[in-house]
């Protein structure tokens, strides 16, 4: 009998042959076959066995699978498996680039690939993998994605609309991801999927906690809970958005909201019919609460908790974090201090696997305390330095992403804004040739004493007109300076920022450290210019929570201290009189740390019926007026009178030298 004909039998007999055999009479099968069609059957029982019970074999079991369907020509059958495979290899084994390997192997034969499914899967697995490695060719494959599935796969282009923002989000470009944002939610509207419109919108909320901006989070995630509520959606919802609430109370500081939504969390565990996975990230969470204020026996309950939901999936890497985490808070209220140490070093080998800043932040103020208990002061000190060295790392990337997310939508109002310009200016000119025309006729009529009277009156005209052209002059001046500067703020960035950032992967490759912290260094002071070239926080949060924003970084980041009282003025003024109210209070703020020498500081920002008062005062060196605006190199208080005529303003100065500088703004409201 043909060869052939006795594999094609095989084929189909074996099934029905081995369908109640275990997965170790298959693995027998596949290792005595010597048809690779009928291994290729083995291996998919071997597979489907072995899914649920050990992931490492689930996932060696499907790369052999993949690699025999490859030899075989079957590149269909190797890229289902491969999807269904890849969430394990990225996720789980953290190995993203094998995933890209065989991703990129297959689509090369693309032209063997029918089903718009595993086409279009293929790219979307390929961007979840470059989510961890390569953000913005993971925004490619997503949109690879969307373009290669058909129009029977509505849900996965929804999904790769869904990754597409996240991505986009961590890239800092925010008004892409809340485009992309918007899409899956209507996709996910159109197919009357609200769960997973819901994740659509926990992605704008997201963005909002990430750059900072718990306040704004809150309110947005207050609103997903309501809709949970109202449309008795899963629990499991509404577990995950109580607990990132708790999550962004903590952050501002506010314990006791932090724990009452920890609470909320915790009751509504107890409400579902299956564990969640937030079961442990709650009950981690309540252990590290009690164990701090030496509650043992409450953080003893709480403990035995997480180690049940640890006990359901071993293998996840942020499972493990949360696990070691609780245990070596508990052991160190305990006063277990070697133990301790053993979870808390675990804890943080796997945060820094994963790269979540929160958690190996958290894992070393934890080795700080234990080392400080163990008396080794220098280890502690080096735990709290790494801490210090992560918040401002954090702050310098939520600083350029919030920056990055402004500048997007400030572009978005240039092109309408220059031509408002445009109109206005031939309004103004056809009006002042009708009227020079009307003096002409008159001229040709009146005697020599109107004549002279004309004369006159020309001169005046003529010189309100040089005065408007002075200010419009002034006016289009500063804009340019802000559009200038958005572009070399973003040319730094996404262009030098970008090449340093390449030279110092390639130094610390080859072993040169020294140099490549050099390097680094170098980075932040880019991205610190790139910061203060463009305005930020305005538009989404509001003129009021910007000037706060603003005045918070100098309070934290300056040896200057800061005092404010600050009216809510938002919606008063227009898009442009907000920049330049914004820059007056940045530029004040900037000259007080820059040259007065201050010791402490106050910015008042007063709501009057018919007015905005701006007070910024300080008890620093002070200076002579008449002095520093006559110094043809003193442009700072030229540009401060400039930025408040634009919004006609006034600006008063009280300042002697060693008397401190009081910089008083009147602002009418339109």
């Amino acid at each position: 009998m043909p060869r052939n004909l006795i594999g094609l039998l095989i084929l189909i007999l074996l099934p029905f042959d081995i369908i109640g055999q275990d997965l170790e009479d298959y693995r027998k099968i596949y290792q005595q076959e010597t048809d690779p069609q009928a291994r290729l059957v083995a291996l998919d029982s071997m597979i489907s066995k072995s899914r649920r019970i050990n992931r490492d074999s689930f996932a060696a079991y499907s790369l052999e699978y993949i690699d025999l369907a490859i030899s075989l020509d079957s590149v269909e059958l190797a890229g289902k498996k491969l999807i269904n495979a890849a969430y394990t290899l990225t996720s789980i084994q953290n190995e993203p680039r094998k995933v890209v390997t065989l991703v990129d192997k297959l689509l090369a034969r693309k032209y063997r690939i029918d089903d718009s499914f595993i086409l279009g899967g293929l790219y979307l697995k390929r961007g979840a993998a470059n989510f961890r490695l390569d953000l913005e060719q993971s925004v490619k494959d997503y949109q690879e994605a969307i373009d290669n599935y058909g129009s029977g796969d509505s849900l996965y282009i929804a999904d790769a609309y869904l990754f597409s923002g996240q991505a986009y989000s961590n890239l800092g470009k925010f008004a892409e991801a809340g485009e992309n944002y918007r899409k899956s939610y209507e996709y996910f509207e159109s197919l009357g999927d609200y769960e997973y419109m819901l994740y659509a919108q926990q992605g704008m909320t997201t963005m909002f906690s990430m750059n900072g901006f718990q306040e704004k989070a809150m309110e947005e995630r207050q609103k997903n809970i309501d809709k949970i509520i109202e449309l008795d959606l899963d629990k499991k919802h509404l577990v995950g958005e109580y607990y990132n609430q708790s999550l962004d109370h903590a952050k501002l500081g506010d314990q006791k909201s932090h724990y009452e939504y920890l609470k909320l969390a915790e009751a509504g565990l107890d409400q579902m019919d299956e564990p969640s996975v937030h079961a442990i990230l709650v009950y981690a969470r309540m252990v590290d609460y009690y164990s701090k204020r030496y509650q043992t026996d409450i953080a003893a309950d709480y403990l035995a908790k997480v180690e049940e939901a640890f006990k359901r999936n071993k293998e996840d890497n942020l499972n493990r974090t949360q696990y070691f985490g609780a245990r070596a808070a508990y052991l160190f209220s305990m006063e277990q201090y070697d133990k301790a140490l053993k979870y808390a070093l675990q804890k943080l080998e796997i945060a820094k696997e994963l790269n979540y800043g929160e958690d190996v932040m958290a894992a070393h103020e934890l080795l700080a305390d234990i080392y400080q208990e163990k008396g080794d002061y220098q280890k502690s000190l080096e735990s709290v330095y790494a801490v210090n060295k992560i918040k401002d790392s954090v702050y310098n990337q939520s600083t350029a992403n919030s920056l990055a997310y402004y500048q997007t939508l400030y572009d978005s109002t240039i092109k309408e804004k220059e031509l408002l310009e445009k109109t206005t200016s031939i309004e103004l000119l056809e009006k002042d040739n009708r009227y020079f025309r009307n003096l002409t006729g008159i001229v040709t009529l009146i005697s020599i004493l109107i004549i002279a009277v004309i004369i006159l009156v020309r001169n005046q005209l003529s010189l309100k007109v040089k005065r408007r052209m002075q200010e419009q002059f002034s006016q289009e001046l500063l804009l340019s300076q802000e559009s200038e500067r958005m572009r070399i703020s973003k040319d730094l960035h996404d262009g030098l920022g970008q090449q340093l950032l390449v030279i110092k992967n390639k130094l610390i490759g080859s072993g040169d450290q020294e140099t490549g912290k050099m390097v680094n260094d170098s980075i932040e002071e880019v991205r610190t210019i790139s910061r203060d070239l463009h305005p930020f926080q305005l538009q989404e949060m509001g003129i009021t929570k910007a000037i706060n924003y603003t005045v918070k970084q100098v309070d934290e980041h300056t040896a200057v201290f800061i005092s404010s009282e600050i009216d809510n003025i938002d919606e008063l003024f227009n898009v442009d009189q907000e920049v330049n109210i914004y820059r007056i209070v940045q530029e004040s703020l900037s000259n007080m740390v820059k040259h007065a020498k201050a010791q402490a500081g106050k910015v008042e920002v007063s709501k009057r019926a018919e007015n905005v008062r701006i007070s910024i005062r300080d008890n620093g060196v002070g200076f002579d007026f008449s002095e520093k605006y006559n110094n043809v190199k003193s442009l700072g208080l030229k540009t401060l009178m400039e930025r408040t005529r634009f919004v006609n303003g006034q600006l008063k100065i009280h300042s002697k030298k060693d008397e401190g500088t009081h910089l008083e703004f009147l602002i009418p409201i339109p």
